[in-house]
């Protein structure tokens, strides 16, 4: 699988915003992660400070197994939870999400150090590099 940046696995879809959600959602769920959050990024700027922005939503993912068994070893693991994936509506058509890349957060942190916590970022990679191919396979 190509990455295309350091920080996330990116992906375009064919699909318009709300539908990209429900479709990133129904892949998520294929791998045991649940959408947690979801903040509207559109609609707080513009409630907020009046200014118009394209639709855009930073999403709170997570696998409830996983972070067990993160959050069970070592309590600052839950810094890097949930996972981050954003949607937006791209200007030219259809909608971009980024999938955060644990590996980065991981080595940012110094948690790919400890032997449990590698373990469970690696899973969670894996996991979540299967959502971005399938999204790119539709």
């Amino acid at each position: 699988m190509e990455e295309t940046k350091t920080l996330s696995f990116d992906v375009h879809l064919d699909q318009p915003y709300d539908q990209a959600i429900d479709t990133l959602a129904a892949a998520l769920k294929e791998e045991s992660f649940g959408v947690l959050t979801r903040v509207d990024v559109h609609a707080t700027l513009k409630e907020k400070l009046g200014a118009e922005f394209r639709e855009y939503s930073i999403l709170g993912v997570c696998n409830p197994r996983l972070a067990h068994r993160a959050l069970s070893h070592k309590s600052e693991a839950g810094l890097m939870l949930p996972c981050n994936v954003t949607v937006e509506a791209d200007p030219s058509g259809g909608s971009i999400i980024r999938i955060a890349d644990p590996d980065a957060f991981m080595k940012s942190s110094g948690f790919d150090q400890d032997p449990l916590l590698s373990e469970v970022g690696t899973e969670a990679r894996a996991r979540l590099m299967r959502v971005a191919e399938k999204l790119r396979s539709l």
